[in-house]
């Protein structure tokens, strides 16, 4: 994966359902939430100069960055799911598959990028950021829509 043009990308597309400044967030290796004011920080070396996508690189050094490409929420009564992105999807779901991805909370979804990698991870995160308890959850990858229409809309981001 080409790191800055996959960053550049899913910022640039991302503020019909989020700021473009807010697209990333620092993820602990315990998987808990850091900073998601990118544009904030200054250690790690970053600039006031830097781009955005020389500042992620910079942090992507030190610390996993979560970068959103959507929001999702599961409509327990009819067991559907809507997907927010740059295009809104809305379909039902086997109960296996609610049984096994249902949240109760609406989440935001996208890529854990590892540090020092361009690995990825494809999960989610808390809407609010602001709790405590805010976490990084890895979406179980499987054969199920909701996995693989999450997969398809994250593949048509990433720059290699």
């Amino acid at each position: 994966m080409n790191l800055e043009k996959t960053i550049k990308n899913i910022r640039a597309s991302c503020n019909n359902y989020v700021d473009p400044d807010l697209v990333a967030t620092v993820i602990h290796d315990n998987y808990y939430m850091g900073s998601n004011n990118i544009t904030e920080l200054d250690q790690f070396d970053i600039n006031l100069s830097d781009s955005f996508e020389e500042k992620i690189l910079k942090i992507l050094k030190h610390e996993n960055v979560f970068l959103n490409i959507g929001m999702y929420a599961f409509i327990p009564l009819i067991n559907e799911c809507d997907i927010y992105s740059t295009q809104d999807y809305n379909f039902k779901l086997s109960p296996e598959e609610f049984e096994k991805y249902a949240n109760e909370k609406e989440r935001l979804f996208g890529i854990l990028i590892k540090k020092d990698s361009s690995d990825y991870i494809i999960g989610s995160c808390d809407l609010c950021g602001c709790s405590i308890d805010a976490a990084f959850k890895e979406i179980e990858p499987s054969d199920f829509e909701f996995y693989r229409k999450l997969k398809e809309i994250i593949d048509g981001k990433i720059i290699y």
